[in-house]
């Protein structure tokens, strides 16, 4: 198979999925070796990175997802008639920031760290689809865990949880701790 005819079959199946896939699930979908359709994707996300597309392909840590470009957005926007998301309450924030950095986390954890009840801002965040239920912890009683979401990646503009800012004070820990 050609290499053109190669991206034309990622970028069709990337479209129809909508939702970010593994590059090993596409493999084991299109009969592919992995380094195959690892190549493939590279060369479509070099494609749009050219001036003229209005696409993006967006590598979510293991994932890949087809998307338009952020410029574009509010075209896209206005065409599809949707209203602009409500930006996130500062106690959605803190909580946010408390299952990102310290994930997977129980409700119990997060009210312990922020010092208040999070019933409705955890309730929120699910609902936006930024944080997702990731199991159940080993404690007694079970509490269900919470972890964030590849929608949380995109809509921060990160590839993983690595590109998360250092925590004030970390970094200063690490160093203390290194420095003789």
């Amino acid at each position: 198979m050609e290499q053109a005819e190669m991206m034309a079959v990622l970028e069709a199946v990337l479209f129809a999925h909508g939702d970010p896939v593994g590059a090993g699930r596409l493999a084991a979908a299109l009969d592919w070796p992995e380094s195959l359709v690892l190549q493939g994707l590279d060369a479509l996300q070099a494609r749009y990175m050219q001036p003229d597309s209005g696409l993006a392909l967006l590598r979510l840590g293991d994932h890949w997802q087809l998307a338009t470009k952020n410029e574009y957005g509010a075209y896209v926007r206005r065409t599809l008639d949707t209203r602009r998301a409500a930006p996130l309450s500062q106690a959605a924030l803190e909580t946010l920031t408390v299952i990102a950095y310290n994930q997977p986390v129980s409700r119990a954890f997060i009210e312990q760290v922020r010092g208040v009840d999070s019933s409705s801002s955890v309730s929120s965040l699910l609902e936006k689809g930024l944080i997702e239920e990731a199991g159940r912890l080993d404690l007694p009683g079970r509490p269900v865990s919470f972890r964030t979401t590849d929608h949380f990646l995109r809509v921060f503009g990160l590839s993983s949880l690595d590109g998360l800012p250092p925590v004030h004070g970390r970094d200063d820990e690490e160093e203390k701790e290194v420095t003789p």
